[in-house]
């Protein structure tokens, strides 16, 4: 598979959107009803990354995109991140979520998470699968919280141990990991 990994840019919104848009519209996937502007989304880019990564893969132009933000806003929740991960229909079945999400953990482990969780609508068997796969256990089921395209919909929590410090301290936001563990994850190409 030949794709880079690398921190997504605002200047990466329309590409994001592009891959995004079909998954708002057409599923239930994401909750959200309307894709978000190009602008809206260079301003949660530049946003999520003070804290979190948020990667993309690269082919021939933006095909995949992963990212962390805050489970909940409350100091106690500082340690654990939910992740979302899409990929451009033309690219599933590749590898390339599993590149993503495989790099954006590792990164948040540099960081000092202790706890990833993926959000999964139901039923989704693939991404079911594909969080187990990668670790990750069920540890919740919200029955029919959601309703989007005439049904009503239950959402799926799984989560992966990350590391299990005793005394944690607060964990690094992303811009100041140093090159050499953004390296270790993403390779030495990396911009």
């Amino acid at each position: 598979m030949d794709v880079t990994l690398r921190p997504a840019r605002p200047a990466d919104a329309a590409a994001i959107r592009r891959i995004y848009a079909p998954y708002v519209e057409e599923t239930a996937v994401s909750f959200a009803t309307t894709p978000p502007s190009v602008g809206e989304l260079e301003a949660t880019v530049e946003e999520t990354l003070s804290q979190y990564p948020w990667l993309v893969a690269e082919r021939d132009g933006v095909v995949g995109y992963a990212y962390a933000g805050a489970l909940r806003k409350r100091d106690a929740y500082q340690w654990t991140a939910e992740l979302s991960v899409y990929v451009a229909r033309g690219a599933q079945g590749e590898g390339i979520g599993r590149l993503l999400y495989e790099a954006l953990l590792g990164l948040l482990d540099h960081q000092g998470y202790a706890s990833a969780y993926g959000v999964v609508t139901l039923p989704n068997p693939a991404s079911v699968s594909f969080h187990e796969s990668l670790g990750f256990e069920r540890v919740g089921l919200f029955d029919d919280v959601g309703y989007k395209h005439g049904a009503w919909h239950d959402v799926g929590w799984w989560r992966r141990r990350l590391s299990d410090p005793a005394a944690p301290d607060p964990p690094v936001p992303f811009p100041a990991l140093s090159d050499g563990a953004v390296a270790s994850v993403l390779g030495d190409e990396w911009e």
